[in-house]
This record gives structure tokens, sequence and C-alpha cells, in this order.
């Protein structure tokens, strides 16, 4: 079963709806308080930790913190409190009495002088949608200067919960304990650089009104045994267009890792100045002259093959235009053939708008993203999941939204939780196009596009163990073979 992923103002709605049936807010909060208690005790029972922190703001966040405080005091462990002068809830004021009848030691202010094992981030929750200000930036950095273990409860504070962004700044955890759902903001954006490892607190039953935001892409993915008695025309035909006088090595990137993904055959239709240099690397490789090529003689390439890559270090000069133009029409309405659009195809996509096949899988970085929307690439990464809606709303088509958390919107929105730092470098996205097309050669709707984009990342994490810095995508080869196997 997919893990859900659901908007902090959906939770919160959920959370009304539970009260209105004469359940307290008081007792979830101390249920949610002692339910972390447990699972910290139970998780770092190994670890050396005996002296704790507990941060603590002015909101029912804070009211978990004077909870949590007073559980572990009581299961022996040595904890002070740092606080922010109390807010007005009632529960609030119950939670720091608790804390007080358990002897925890409560400062009324975030000064600390001595070393601690461990830091609870309980500041702000998911509620928070505004800048922080510079008293809270400050708190919020002095936090992070600390040494020891730190963990975050249901957000890390100062993280946007449902876009990742941070407000301006945000609590650097080692593992957060998020209460009730999964929030969006713990897995893209900027998140995965604050969250750590992510613990979800189940706490009371799902209703029918809570609707999904978006799935976790699932971990584990079995593709189907090859065939006993298959040849290379039984595993697809993968066709690679672009490849300017000037950029060869994007097609010879995606048709590479389309071999290694697993397709029966790949031809690479680019600028014939890169023939022997594709031929010096993959001799399997097909090639034609994209110079060589009329209308009629497309469409028969296009009824020979099973799925194309389109755009790869096309360029975008006059020549690439009427490349583009040559091709793209052809392409969108093949509606027999799974599509990538990638790249420079992006780009001439932009200033020349058209509605999508929903056989088209187009796969912008925010950058590209930004061209396509008229935007700038930090109000794309300021909400990426809108972005992603945007660019489905205007263009029609499959999107995959790249970058940190990447965004897979087809049936449902779908986020990617695996995948590292290594992989921001030149070519990734020329392999991810290529292996789209080879397993949407192979398999068709046998395999969702959230699956192939989470088997690329899996292959760049295998290649990352041999360290990040430096990781080269013409590198991924072998590792998507593994992957894939």
């Amino acid at each position: 079963m997919q893990a859900v992923v659901y908007h902090s103002d959906d939770i919160r709605a959920w959370e009304q709806r539970w009260f209105a049936s004469q359940n307290s807010s008081l007792g979830l909060m101390q249920q949610a308080a002692w339910s972390i208690a447990q699972q910290f005790i139970e998780l770092f029972k190994d670890r050396s930790i005996n002296n704790i922190a507990v941060w603590c703001g002015q909101g029912n966040n804070a009211g978990d913190g004077y909870f949590i405080a007073g559980y572990l005091k009581q299961a022996g462990f040595h904890v002070e409190i740092f606080a922010a002068q109390l807010g007005e809830s009632n529960d609030l004021h119950c939670a720091a009495q608790f804390a007080i009848e358990k002897k925890v030691q409560i400062h009324s202010n975030f000064d600390i002088k001595r070393i601690f094992d461990c830091h609870i981030d309980a500041l702000f929750g998911i509620g928070l949608n505004r800048e922080l200000n510079t008293n809270w930036q400050q708190a919020i950095r002095q936090f992070n200067k600390q040494s020891g273990l730190k963990v975050s409860i249901d957000i890390p504070s100062g993280l946007h919960a449902n876009t990742g962004c941070a407000l301006p700044c945000a609590i650097r955890a080692d593992h957060t304990f998020t209460v009730l759902g999964l929030k969006a903001g713990l897995f893209t954006g900027h998140g995965k650089e604050y969250v750590g490892q992510v613990h979800l607190v189940n706490l009371i039953p799902i209703d029918e009104e809570l609707k999904p935001l978006a799935y976790l892409t699932p971990t584990s993915i079995k593709l189907p045994k090859r065939l006993a008695f298959g040849h290379k025309g039984s595993y697809g035909h993968v066709l690679v267009v672009g490849g300017h006088e000037q950029m060869g090595g994007a097609v010879i990137m995606a048709a590479e890792a389309a071999f290694h993904a697993g397709a029966g055959k790949v031809t690479v239709i680019c600028h014939q100045k890169h023939h022997q240099a594709i031929l010096s690397r993959a001799p399997n490789i097909m090639l034609r002259d994209i110079n060589a090529l009329d209308e009629e003689n497309i469409r028969e390439i296009l009824s020979q093959v099973d799925a194309v890559c389109f755009g790869m270090g096309l360029g975008r000069d006059d020549w690439a235009k009427q490349i583009y133009q040559q091709w793209f029409n052809l392409l969108n309405q093949s509606t027999h053939l799974e599509t990538v659009l990638d790249a420079d195809a992006l780009w001439f996509l932009a200033k020349q708008p058209e509605k999508l096949g929903a056989h088209v899988y187009a796969t912008p970085h925010p950058g590209e993203a930004a061209t396509l929307l008229g935007s700038s690439t930090a109000q794309i990464e300021n909400d990426r999941i809108a972005a992603i809606y945007a660019l489905q709303h205007k263009y029609a088509g499959q999107w995959v939204l790249k970058g940190a958390g990447s965004l897979i919107l087809e049936d449902n929105l779908y986020i990617c939780t695996e995948g590292n730092a290594g992989m921001g470098t030149g070519g990734m996205g020329d392999v991810l196009a290529g292996m789209i097309a080879s397993l949407k050669a192979q398999f068709h709707k046998a395999i969702a596009l959230h699956e192939i984009v989470t088997l690329h990342a899996q292959a760049g994490d295998e290649l990352a163990k041999q360290g990040m810095r430096g990781l080269q995508a013409y590198q991924m080869n072998e590792a998507i073979t593994q992957i894939v196997n």
C-alpha cells in the first residue's frame, strides 16, 4: 500500500471533525505526546541520551513539547524546557502545568549554556505559513548550532508544511515525528534538507472526507521477467531525436540509458557529425541523419518504433526550430507512441504552446518549468506542487517536475522520496528521458511513470554508494542495469 500525503489544511480540518465528535483537543495532544515519547525511547534506546532540551514555542506544537518533556522526565531522562512566553490556549497551559508537576525545569528564554545530548524542536507546527520574524529566526539558528541529536515534532520549525520552503530558515532535524498524516513539505522542495528520517505517528481513524494530496512512490518495483523465447523485437524499439551539430552528448546518454534499461533496439536520429562518436561508444545503436529526412521518412520511422524521446541537445537556433516544427506535431498526433519531451523541446513548447496528448511525458527541471509557465525558477521552487498542476492545466499531457523530491503527475500526484544530491549534474535528465522511453517501449501501461522515475532515482542512489561528489550521468548505465534486474 502506497504512503499517502495530505495538505496541512485538510489535516487540520480532519482534527476539527474529530473534536466535533466530542473528542478532546487536550486528549489528542496528550496522546500525540505519549506516542512520540514512547517511539523516542524505543528508537534511541541504544544511544547515550541522558540530557534533553525541549524548545517550545507558543502554539499547539509547544503543547506537544511540554507533554513530551513531562513523559520523558517520567521515564528517567534529565529534561529541561526552553520556552517563549505561553500563548493563550488552555491546552497549552495544561501542558505546561503537566511539565511543572513532573518537575521539569522551565527556562523562559532560549539561552542555553550547557551541552545536551538531544534537542527537541516544538517551536512551530504545520500552521506556519508566513516568514518568521527576526527573533524566531535567531532562535532557529541557535537551535541548529547546538551539538547532539536534533528531533522535530510534526515538522521542522520554519518549514512550510505544504511546499517544503524554509521561511526563510528552518530547523535541521535528524529525525521528525510527524503526527496524524504525512505532509508534502517533508518530502519535496527543500524539505529533504531539513527533516532527516521521518516517523509517522498515527493517532485517530481516517475519515471519508480526508482526501489525499499525493502519494509517495513505492520503494520496491518489480518488472516482468524477460521471455525465455524473446528476441530484440520483443523488448521495444526506442527512438532518440536531437543532437544539434554542437551538442552530441545528450542523445548518447539517452540512448545508452535506454539500452541499459532493457530496450531491444535503439535508434538515434541526430546531426551526422556525431555518428562516429556514438558508434565508438555503443556500436549497437542504429543511426540516421536528421538532416536527410522529410515528412514521409519521419512517418515511416515512427511506424516502426514503440517510444520516442525528443529534444535532448536539439539547440534553440533556426535549425533547431525547423527540426522541432518538423517533428513535434507528428509526435503529438502519434497516440500509439510513448513520447518523452525534454530539454530544448520544452523550450520550443513554451514558445509555441500546444496541448499534449496523454501519451506525451514532459520532464522539465525547475528552470524549464519556469519558462513554460512564464515565471521564475524561484516561484516554481516556492510551490512545486502548484507548479506541476499549472503545467498540466496549461499543456495537458503527463509531467515530471525534476529536483529534490521529484513530482510526477499522471493519474494522481506522486512524490519520489529517493535520489540524492549527487544527481544534480549535467545529463541526468537525458538519462531519465532514455529510461522512460525504454521502459514504456517495453511495458507500456504495465509500468507507471512514477515507477520509472523511482528506478532512475534508485540507480542514482546505487551509484552514490561510491560517493556523491563527482558523480557523472554517463556512469549511471551499470547502475541502471542492476536496478532493473
